[in-house]
């Protein structure tokens, strides 16, 4: 018998399930209406706890995820606005799996995003034969979520037409849907524990604005990049050992690589060195996911082409990709740092060095 495939990135829910298990076994702490955990036990699934065996999920602003419980408590919709690649996404679906037990109910916003992703379509096939019926019509996300009480996550609501944004205004003002197939006073009313968190990335301003009547229907969290580089290596090194770890891939050196590649995209993002040098930033963008994206590159270079130690130059090699996304300028501005900052740390450890001669290599522009 064929064994089931392998999911390549199982849902929150799934990857922590053991986790979300203990925390409702200990959880004596006082619950909102239709919430599986208390805003307690929600704060330490995210954050952690030893104690426990509640590994931290969530690398950032502490005190960001307490005001994300508390609006999730509110009549208040939760909007998470940052830059890309700052978790804007995992934090949706970590505080989902939590408060509700399932991250599945999501609408992916784009220009091809209508107005059935938010209220409900229909099968057409039972519409024509039997007209307009609870049989017949097909709940969005956002109607699933109302009816069972549960979050729905809008994954970049800006990216949607502003017709179809606002069909979520009265849903979060109302709490309530009209179904006027169904009949003059059809009605699908939200019951306790719905609530919406969207996600909107600030790079993406002018492109389709919010309007003030839907702005008022969230509270707004920024989540900024990681400051700390000792937080920022320990989540990118964390991130590195669960992608590899379903393929039973090991790897040598990361440690010193990591700490490498992390102090390189910290100083490409602030545009300031840690010694006080200014530098030109990159119009790409240089957040953790991408950093999360070069290492797990470089590891597989290393073990599948190369001796399985992870060394400067996989990381070097690989860096150009997200350096030259966006702008060729980049190129040129990755090559003064690589002439100036990186020379300099090149006789410090053999991880600088080796990343400073694969990079003197590339063709940068």
């Amino acid at each position: 018998m064929t064994p089931e495939p392998q999911s390549i990135r199982p849902p929150a829910e799934a990857r922590y399930a053991s986790e979300l298990a203990t925390l409702a076994a200990a959880d004596r702490f006082p619950k909102p209406a239709g919430w599986r955990l208390s805003p307690r036990a929600v704060r330490t699934f995210l954050l952690g706890d030893p104690r426990q065996g509640i590994a931290r999920k969530f690398y950032g602003d502490d005190p960001l995820v307490d005001r994300a419980i508390v609006s999730l408590m509110s009549q208040q919709g939760l909007m998470l606005v940052g830059e890309p690649g700052t978790a804007k996404s995992l934090l949706s679906e970590l505080l989902a799996a939590a408060i509700c037990g399932t991250s599945a109910l999501v609408v992916q916003g784009s220009a091809g995003t209508t107005e059935d992703h938010i209220r409900y379509g229909w099968n057409y096939a039972l519409l024509l034969s039997e007209g307009p019926s609870e049989r017949a019509l097909v709940p969005s996300p956002v109607l699933n979520a109302m009816r069972s009480g549960r979050i729905v996550r809008f994954e970049e609501v800006t990216r949607c037409p502003p017709e179809v944004q606002d069909a979520l205004i009265s849903i979060l003002s109302e709490k309530a849907l009209a179904l006027p197939e169904l009949g003059a006073d059809a009605m699908a009313s939200a019951t306790p524990g719905f609530n919406v968190i969207a996600t909107a990335n600030l790079r993406d301003r002018g492109v389709h604005e919010m309007s003030s009547a839907l702005k008022r229907r969230f509270n707004f969290e920024t989540v900024h990049p990681i400051a700390d580089p000792e937080f920022e290596r320990e989540l990118v090194l964390k991130q590195l050992a669960e992608r590899l770890g379903p393929a039973g891939v090991t790897i040598k050196g990361e440690r010193e690589v990591a700490d490498v590649l992390v102090r390189t995209f910290q100083d490409l993002r602030t545009g300031r060195t840690a010694e006080g040098v200014s530098l030109n930033r990159p119009d790409a963008v240089m957040s953790t996911a991408e950093a999360v994206n070069v290492l797990h590159a470089a590891a597989l270079e290393a073990v599948y082409l190369d001796n399985g130690t992870l060394s400067g130059a996989h990381i070097a090699r690989q860096i150009q990709g997200v350096v030259l996304k966006d702008s060729p300028d980049d190129g040129k501005r990755l090559r003064a740092y690589v002439d100036h900052v990186v020379k300099e740390r090149a006789g410090r450890s053999g991880a600088w060095k080796e990343f400073y001669q694969a990079a003197r290599a590339l063709r940068l522009g």
